[in-house]
């Protein structure tokens, strides 16, 4: 079932001035329900403009947003359910955290949603628990906290207002591998819990190749490529005329295959090329 559907959309900066840059040129597409869809894309490519259209934080110059089919920006109506049913978590969000407490700071979506005070609490422990916060943490201030601890506590804020779609801009920017081995856990327990769809704008290959259902391409203002992650990273050559890299075990395997010739292309996991090479070997030592 689709959810959200971009139809036709444009948008430009610093129009009739020598600065003039169109960010989004004619992109269409739709997200099914519960998918974890992937957004790639050379800096300048379009993808922070297209995602901040998709709660209405900006609003197309032409094209339409619908969400279950409505257009999100028919009304000031329209707008506010957008942006309860779509959350978008920009990167870095642990620099927009302000409260007393992490308790508070993740309350303070539900908040503005209206919700009675035993639902706001249910909900600031239901997303604690979906970033493995304890209730002790939840009492700290969150300028006491790690900053790994303080990005999982901003997230968790999005999270509490439980959005039908989940927009991440480099959620694991700067955290080392364990990090963004947790919080990539974290998003798909809160994708399986709720049914959710996650959206992720992200430069790193590998981690799209693990964890993404579909990828799409930005190029120049333009959707490149909308397909599975298999389909987009074995057209490696189009993908390096853009700008962009293939995970660092797809690259190997292709090098790997230019000597040896009889090795499978399709490997785009640290995981599956540590099984190709463990079998290619057992083969070779077999003969």
């Amino acid at each position: 079932m689709v959810i959200l559907e971009v139809k036709n959309v444009s948008y430009g900066y610093s129009h009739g001035t020598p600065f003039e840059i169109t960010a989004l040129d004619d992109v269409s597409f739709s997200v099914e329900k519960g998918e974890l869809v992937g957004i790639i894309g050379h800096t300048g490519s379009g993808k922070s403009t297209l995602i901040k259209m998709l709660n209405s934080l900006l609003k197309p110059e032409s094209g339409q947003i619908l969400l279950d089919g409505k257009d999100i920006n028919k009304d000031k109506a329209s707008i506010k359910e957008a942006r309860s049913r779509v959350g978008l978590c920009f990167q870095y969000p642990e620099y927009q955290l302000f409260e007393e407490t992490c308790a508070k700071d993740i309350a303070f979506g539900p908040k503005n949603m209206g919700l009675s005070k035993a639902e706001i609490e249910e909900r600031v422990i239901k997303a604690a628990e979906f970033v493995g916060f304890s209730k002790e943490l939840l009492n700290k201030s969150p300028f006491d906290l790690s900053g790994g601890q303080k990005r999982r506590c901003a997230i968790a804020g999005v999270m509490a207002m439980f959005p039908e779609v989940l927009i991440l801009d480099e959620p694991t920017a700067g955290l080392d591998p364990k990090g963004r081995n947790e919080l990539t856990a974290m998003i798909e327990n809160y994708r399986k819990a709720t049914g959710a769809t996650v959206m992720i704008v992200s430069h790193s290959m590998d981690d799209m190749a693990r964890n993404a259902d579909r990828l799409l391409v930005m190029n120049k203002g333009k959707l490149a490529m909308d397909g599975k992650v298999q389909d987009v990273f074995s057209k490696a050559d189009k993908l390096i005329e853009m700008g962009l890299s293939v995970p660092v075990s797809t690259s190997l395997v292709n090098r790997l295959n230019s000597k040896l010739s009889d090795m499978p292309t399709d490997v785009f996991t640290v995981e599956d090329a540590a099984e190709l090479l463990s079998s290619y070997y057992k083969r070779r030592k077999a003969l």
